[in-house]
């Protein structure tokens, strides 16, 4: 059985509900829309988000879960969403997942309408049944993205990003999802709890192990969908660029800070920059803390009862830092 199947079977029942609920949260009386969104639901990817509010509620309650926690899942499903939808008008990306981007498809207009669309729809769901610590936990969520994504479009542009900065970044633009749908998960079933900060606490752990796995496949060397030096040719400033900057003469920082800003374009440069990276130790540096982060997630968890829930999740930990792609 594949990981990912290891990792769903405790809620398969519960993600094969969801996945009918969450389809018709995303009708609407316009063709065109409901076009789009079916679209969307037939491609989509692992659905990890909804399985860490699953898991958690589960593991947290003994095994139970309720409206609250399917209509947890369906809001942080469709604020991803909505951010993915956004995210490739941004980039000016045309793929997604193997799959026609909406704005490669639709274009720009209409993608973009589409993203405010399902982020709406998404607060919406925790209106309408009163769900104000579910939308309180999401909204967070939103604003913190929206600073992380601002804060390294600055950064990009002037290249000082210290190993503090970059945590700040990766905590807002990657790992506060992750740490919205276990605290979704945990507020759910017992809210006001404590459960519920530690949760959220485990899921940014997870989330900032997973951005830095991320950050790995830049330097890596087998095909995973996305190219080796996408980063640098991007001028995002990664964990492993970071470590080999601050360890390195102030001849070498100038070489470096020149290739990643004026010759991100030239693939030999790119391939120096690389090389460069790995010379210094950066990628061992990147893994030790990505290991760290795994380790104090996995510590939260040890505070729960054993469980089939609880091992899912520490096999979805493991699979964070281990996966290929």
């Amino acid at each position: 059985m594949k990981i990912a199947e290891q990792i769903k079977e405790p809620i398969r029942e519960e993600m094969e509900l969801f996945e009918k609920k969450f389809s018709e949260s995303m009708t609407s009386k316009v063709a065109l829309l409901n076009r789009i969104t079916h679209y969307i639901v037939n491609r989509k990817g692992k659905q990890m988000r909804p399985m860490f509010v699953f898991l958690v509620a589960k593991m947290v309650s003994e095994g139970k879960v309720n409206e609250r926690t399917y209509r947890g899942a369906s809001i942080i499903e469709l604020i991803h969403t909505a951010s993915l939808v956004h995210d490739d008008i941004v980039d000016d990306s045309n793929m997604r997942r193997g799959f026609f981007s909406i704005n490669a498809l639709w274009k720009n207009k209409i993608a973009v309408l589409v993203g405010d669309y399902l982020f709406s729809k998404g607060l919406l769901v925790s209106v309408e049944y009163g769900d104000y610590d579910l939308l309180q936990i999401i909204s967070v969520a939103v604003k913190e993205i929206s600073e992380g994504e601002l804060l390294q479009i600055e950064k990009a542009r002037k290249l000082d990003i210290t190993e503090e900065v970059y945590y700040d970044i990766i905590r807002q633009k990657t790992a506060t999802l992750i740490a919205a749908c276990c605290s979704m998960g945990a507020c759910s079933v017992k809210p006001d709890s404590e459960d519920v900060e530690m949760m959220r606490k485990f899921g940014e752990l997870i989330g900032i192990a997973f951005q830095i796995k991320d950050d790995l496949f830049d330097y890596g060397e087998e095909k995973i969908g996305k190219p080796t030096g996408i980063d640098i040719k991007e001028q995002k400033m990664t964990l492993p660029l970071i470590y080999a900057l601050n360890n390195s003469s102030s001849k070498e920082q100038r070489w470096l800070i020149n290739s990643v800003k004026n010759h991100n374009k030239n693939k030999k440069r790119v391939k120096e920059v690389i090389t460069f990276v790995k010379d210094k130790g950066g990628l061992e540096y990147a893994i030790e803390k990505m290991v760290m982060f795994q380790k104090k997630a996995l510590d939260l968890l040890a505070k729960y009862p054993d469980s089939v829930y609880k091992e899912a999740l520490v096999l979805m930990v493991n699979y964070v830092i281990e996966r290929k792609k």
